[in-house]
């Protein structure tokens, strides 16, 4: 995963990191904070599915475009490419779309707050970069518009292909029948956590947060996965699910 965003433009100052528990404090803190955007990813199953047509069904359409978007949502239309919509609604939101285009410099003193000589240096976003490009071309468009231009978009097709070789396990096709389920959460500026799902009707907005609550808060994780496991839990559907976060590098 972070191998692919780097591919994309993101800075390599952020990565993916495991989340092995969602209520233990100290397994909690190997995760650097603040935490840009979480990835769910889980089974689907029938409880889901009706789940999800239940609270899409009174819900409109979402049409909206334009820079005054809080939210970029991509709506899903390649078949078995919810991991890429969940990476991409990931980069580019939140915290995390600030940082396309960043990338480090040396200073002459330490920097106390890495240990070392390094500090970040802030950039516009790059056009070179697939995940620049792809942001400026979408903003303007409604999201049928930016569904096609997903699909025709060699760039994002191009790393997607690159990152699937490289892993040990050949990448599906779009025929398969593949059952899991890639959904982001991710905080906008105006302090909302939203769940980025490109199969709903359009991004979900979860409730507010605080200035100083990221994606990993305890109200953003009662707002978000924890909400989502307890419906799954109270309606007896598959508890199994990974989680990562977006986040500073260790590296």
């Amino acid at each position: 995963m972070t191998k692919l965003v780097h591919k994309l433009g993101l800075s390599p100052t952020l990565a993916f990191h495991d989340v092995y528990s969602l209520d233990d404090p100290s397994l909690l803190a190997f995760v650097p904070r603040p935490v840009h955007a979480l990835l769910l990813v889980f089974p689907t199953t029938e409880t889901y599915e009706k789940a999800r047509a239940t609270e899409d069904g009174p819900l409109p359409e979402y049409n909206a475009s334009g820079s005054g978007e809080e939210v970029l949502w991509f709506r899903q239309t390649i078949r078995n490419a919810c991991g890429m919509m969940g990476l991409l609604h990931c980069a580019c939101n939140g915290g995390a779309r600030e940082m396309i285009g960043m990338s480090k410099t040396h200073n002459t003193f330490p920097d106390p707050k890495t240990g070392g000589n390094e500090k970040l240096t802030k950039r516009k976003l790059a056009p070179e970069t697939d995940l620049a490009n792809l942001i400026t071309s979408a903003l303007p468009l409604d999201p049928s518009s930016r569904a096609q231009l997903l699909e025709t978009s060699p760039g994002i097709a191009q790393a997607h292909a690159s990152a699937a070789s490289g892993g040990d396990t050949a990448a599906p096709s779009a025929e398969a029948n593949i059952d899991l389920h890639f959904v982001a959460f991710i905080k906008s500026a105006e302090n909302h956590l939203w769940e980025l799902d490109g199969r709903r009707k359009g991004p979900l907005n979860r409730g507010n947060l605080g200035d100083d609550e990221d994606v990993l808060a305890e109200k953003a994780l009662d707002l978000g996965v924890r909400r989502f496991l307890k419906r799954e839990e109270e309606l007896g559907g598959d508890l199994r699910f990974s989680l990562v976060a977006l986040a500073p590098s260790m590296d």
